[in-house]
């Protein structure tokens, strides 16, 4: 079986001379004896062929999980003089990820979800005073759609916080989890997005899109929304579904019916009245944006800093893992307000995770919590020409204020 690097492991890289070191870890302990076996000096040697003059030296981490590599001869004499990669070899640790390898089927750990490309999250949480408590279950399989199934999945079981007597199991599918992602989003730019909006940038094709935009659409109005996916034939059908719908829309309230979410896996409420296009490259789709939602699961940098325009709001929602990353970390470097869902999960994983553990910022310019400017403890954008990136990596408190609102629409004989 074939399985991609970047699917078991996470890596780092920097220069020492000539020299570029690359630590690679194991993103669970039960892949490290992958790597050990299989990405070898010489498989690496291999990858790297071309690219570097010198010998590959591979050093063992066994209680850190993770294989030590030196590629001599990388950097042309030094960062200083290297022309063929950046300046401090940071770019091996992408180019690393990159290599496939092939194990036999019964060497891949029994339990763990990579090679099928999948990921499993379980989060919990209590809304002080509520009458519920909540834990959900929730997956991300990425072969899904080939198979004819929705890429995300799961349910949440909801408690009684007096008794702790289960209350209700909603087989929702990973609905809940998609609408309350799309309306964190929406709570993000409420809060930090300019009054005035004319364009939206939408890195991802996925169900999460269309949530994202749904949502948006009840805060802000837009004309234009650029779109860009790996797979170019996705974004086109992304853009296209959302036109085709936003017509049926416009024809529907024209005769008088309304539209309401759905579990379509393409989301199924309002959208927006605007221009969808798909776009060649992250570049074209981020290039004067006034908003950029990024909703992919990429193990590397998408947006750059310099694509940027002042006053531009930039929410982040792919990277909910430590080893995922959609922005460079410039982007938080040159933003005037980051904005944490919550800082001690941000600083664990998601965007602010990286630009803190690269040094490109430090904890203090983590401006404040999503929550503490809805609550109006700070405000929020403070003029029209700040740029604000929202680190939005989800939290529990979330699932259990949705499951909440299911329960209470549900006694009272109402859908959501």
């Amino acid at each position: 079986m074939k399985v991609r690097l970047l699917d078991i492991a996470h890596a780092r890289s920097g220069d020492k001379g000539d020299t570029a070191n690359v630590g690679l870890i194991a993103i669970e302990p039960v892949w490290y004896p992958v790597l050990e076996r299989y990405v070898t000096r010489e498989r690496v040697a291999a990858h790297f062929h071309g690219i570097i003059d010198g010998p590959v030296e591979r050093y063992e981490l066994p209680n850190l999980k993770a294989l030590n590599f030196l590629l001599h001869g990388a950097l042309d004499g030094g960062g200083t003089l290297s022309l063929k990669t950046d300046a401090q070899g940071k770019v091996f640790s992408t180019a690393m990820l990159r290599m496939v390898l092939d194990i036999p089927e019964d060497e891949a750990p029994g339990n763990a979800a990579p090679q099928n490309r999948g990921e499993i999250h379980v989060k919990a949480g209590y809304l002080n005073g509520g009458p519920y408590y909540a834990v959900k279950i929730v997956s991300g399989f990425l072969n899904n759609p080939q198979l004819g199934l929705p890429a995300n999945d799961g349910m949440i079981v909801v408690f009684d916080a007096r008794t702790g007597a289960p209350a209700a199991f909603l087989l929702d599918n990973g609905f809940i989890t998609d609408f309350r992602t799309g309306a964190a989003g929406a709570v993000a730019a409420r809060h930090l997005a300019r009054a005035k909006i004319s364009s939206v940038a939408v890195i991802g094709t996925g169900a999460q899109a269309r949530y994202q935009l749904e949502m948006l659409a009840l805060e802000r109005t837009f004309s234009e929304v650029r779109i860009w996916g790996r797979d170019r034939d996705k974004a086109c059908a992304c853009a296209d579904d959302l036109a085709k719908r936003r017509d049926e829309e416009s024809t529907s309230k024209a005769a008088g019916e309304g539209a309401r979410p759905t579990r379509s896996g393409k989301g199924g409420g309002r959208v927006p009245a605007c221009i969808f296009a798909a776009t060649e490259s992250v570049r074209e789709a981020v290039d004067g944006a006034d908003l950029v939602i990024t909703v992919t699961a990429s193990r590397e940098p998408l947006v750059r800093a310099a694509w940027l325009k002042p006053g531009v709001t930039v929410i982040a929602v792919g990277s909910d893992g430590p080893d995922k990353q959609e922005l460079d970390v410039d982007v938080l470097a040159r933003a005037d307000k980051v904005v944490a869902d919550s800082i001690p999960q941000c600083l664990r994983l998601g965007e602010i995770h990286h630009a803190v553990e690269r040094g490109a910022i430090s904890k203090d310019k983590i401006y404040a919590e999503l929550g503490e400017i809805t609550a109006g403890l700070k405000p929020g954008r403070v003029s029209e020409s700040e740029i604000i990136v929202c680190d939005l990596t989800g939290v529990g408190v979330q699932d259990v204020a949705a499951a909440s609102l299911v329960m209470e629409r549900a006694k009272a004989g109402k859908t959501l």
